[in-house]
């Protein structure tokens, strides 16, 4: 696991990091609520890494961070007035559950055929969009244990394999809060 701090992250290593997601690497990252640990959605494998790692079941679907709001318009569905409301929530510590199109990469659309979005208010989501691939976005955590708050908290069952980790330092946040917009309401999942 190579340790890349977030200022070389967003700046002298930039390519490198970039480059890293689109290969499917797995990265531990900061995001505006706590660390994550994601690779290209695109890349089933790494999904599945990342499935193993955590310990998670297979019927329990990965969020995104998207890559930009016209990737979920292309990817993602709802209702003109969810979707503003989707609009009005992103960027921010929000995780918002729409119908999944066909489009959308399989390996992290449920079996109800929904897809959980993100698009972080942090500096990492800036590497995402640039990537321009959508990424997932889960805690750092085996499944069932709390969230890490700190680079040198990684569970060690799980160091060996990530590829990166982006240290930011202490992040102090609650987890995003989850709106399921799949039908004419807004439901609220977890607040």
């Amino acid at each position: 696991m190579i340790i890349i701090k977030l200022k070389d992250a967003l700046g002298s290593r930039r390519k490198e990091v970039i480059s890293a997601i689109k290969e499917g690497k797995v990265i531990v990252y900061p995001t505006d609520t706590i660390y994550g640990i994601g690779c290209n959605a695109e890349n089933a494998t790494s999904v599945e890494k990342i499935r193993n790692l955590k310990g998670k079941d297979r019927d329990k679907p990965f969020s995104v961070i998207a890559p930009s709001f016209e990737w979920v318009e292309n990817n993602a569905t709802a209702t003109g007035e969810n979707l503003s409301f989707a609009r009005s929530l992103l960027p921010g510590p929000y995780t918002v559950i729409m119908k999944a199109k066909p489009s959308a990469p399989k390996s992290v659309v449920s079996g109800k055929k929904t897809i959980g979005i993100r698009i972080p208010a942090s500096d990492f989501t800036s590497i995402v969009t640039e990537a321009g691939v959508p990424f997932v976005t889960t805690s750092v955590n085996l499944t069932g244990e709390e969230p890490i708050r700190r680079i040198s908290e990684i569970p060690e069952k799980m160091k060996s394999g990530i590829d990166i980790a982006i240290d930011a330092g202490e992040i102090d946040e609650l987890a995003s809060r989850i709106f399921d917009i799949t039908g004419k309401d807004v439901k609220i999942v977890r607040y």
